[in-house]
């Protein structure tokens, strides 16, 4: 045991009990019972551990007390001879467990907003406000979504399984969507409170291999495996030591895991003979355009605008617009990037990112008190302690 500081426990607490709900859910078979379990775990925790220090496994403790509890409310209510009979109770949570909710969740009987937010919250533990971050929607947008969700679950019997083999493609869509925005909040979180979070990435890894591996022949299961591996072969030199973000230009490519590249690069030309494109395959080839590059100088952005234009064919929206903007700045110069920025500002006001890019292509122009006020207004929309860093250089420096 080791005594936890105040934020080492708050942080162990809300990394765990969301993942505890996956389970819980398949042991007791309802969402508001397996949520109440939770609940008493975590109130344990914040009883127990600041007196007791950290467990070396805090999951399995939570799960052990939740566990215990859920018994004892089998027991009270006069149904633990037959519960006990039929459900077997693991020491563990299992493997597979928050992929088979997954897919439980990303049932098509529930709009696919839905889906995706419940999973979220439920599997995934993120908060509301990270998920509404992510949708670009207001919290309480999100609150009713999952709250609806949930008791259309319960009133349909929706079971919890993974779907039969005829049924995965009407779920894929939904599934691959919860693993990318679990991915993208360890990456670059949204809580205010750490600018990565590494067990969320590796999460969505672990999910995104077994998922790929449940369908290996489905070429977006690989594109989204690809991405992510990717994305994390550069961990490494993206923060210094202080937690500050380093930006691609200046990243120590040296320090990027080549040979994890290299074989990412393998399994994405597997998924591509398939013959079947879509946009994980696709953000992953951009992805890889980067990662595959000698130096900045040598970046091939022709070829990265030219995959932003197949992608918006095939999934349009705001955020890949303004992405496309930037990569247009190294083909077509800052005032055409320019011109695609400004056209996005009534989609895209509320993201600290469209704010940030519009400033530095304002800054290329000359345009620095612009540029100062549009890096002030991002400042406004992060809370990621990395992103407020570098925005409050660029607005010192201006």
């Amino acid at each position: 045991m080791t005594q936890p500081t105040h934020a080492e426990l708050a942080r162990l607490v809300r990394d765990h009990a969301g993942r505890l709900a996956a389970s819980l859910v398949h042991l007791v078979g309802d969402f508001a019972a397996a949520e109440d379990l939770v609940a008493d775990a975590v109130e344990a925790a914040l009883s127990h551990w600041p007196v007791e220090g950290i467990p070396v496994r805090p999951d399995a403790w939570l799960y052990t007390v939740a566990r215990r509890r859920g018994l004892d409310q089998i027991r009270r209510e006069h149904r633990h001879r037959r519960k006990l009979a039929l459900v077997p109770w693991p020491t563990e949570p299992q493997s597979d467990d928050r992929l088979r909710l997954i897919f439980t969740c990303c049932h098509p009987a529930l709009p696919r907003t839905a889906q995706v937010a419940l999973t979220l919250r439920v599997v995934c533990g993120l908060t509301t406000a990270q998920i509404a971050k992510a949708f670009l929607v207001p919290e309480s947008t999100v609150g009713q979504r999952i709250t609806r969700a949930k008791r259309k679950i319960s009133h349909a019997g929706i079971p919890y399984r993974i779907p039969s083999p005829d049924e995965l493609g009407s779920r894929l869509a939904e599934v691959l969507a919860v693993i990318y925005l679990l991915f993208n909040e360890g990456y670059l979180s949204t809580d205010g409170h750490q600018a990565q979070s590494r067990d969320l990435t590796d999460d969505a890894e672990f999910l995104a291999t077994l998922l790929h591996g449940l369908m290996p022949t489905e070429p977006e299961a690989a594109g989204l495996l690809a991405l992510i591996r990717l994305h994390r072969a550069r961990a490494a030199a993206r923060f210094d030591t202080d937690d500050r973000i380093i930006q691609l230009p200046q990243q120590d490519r040296s320090r990027w895991e080549h040979t994890l590249i290299a074989d990412t690069g393998r399994l994405l030309a597997r998924a591509a003979a398939l013959r079947r494109p879509g946009p994980y395959q696709l953000q992953a080839a951009i992805v890889a355009c980067h990662a595959e590059a000698a130096s900045w100088e040598d970046t091939d952005w022709t070829q990265i605008v030219v995959l932003y234009d197949m992608l918006l064919r095939l999934a349009p929206s705001p955020v890949t617009r303004l992405h496309r903007a930037v990569a247009l700045r190294y083909v077509a110069g800052p005032a055409a990037a320019l011109v695609e920025v400004d056209a996005l500002c009534g989609d895209l006001d509320d993201y600290h990112l469209f704010h940030a890019t519009h400033a530095e292509l304002l800054r290329d122009l000359g345009r620095q008190e612009q540029a100062r006020a549009a890096d002030e207004r991002a400042l406004t929309r992060t809370a990621n302690p990395a992103e407020q860093s570098l925005l409050r250089q660029r607005i010192n420096w201006a």
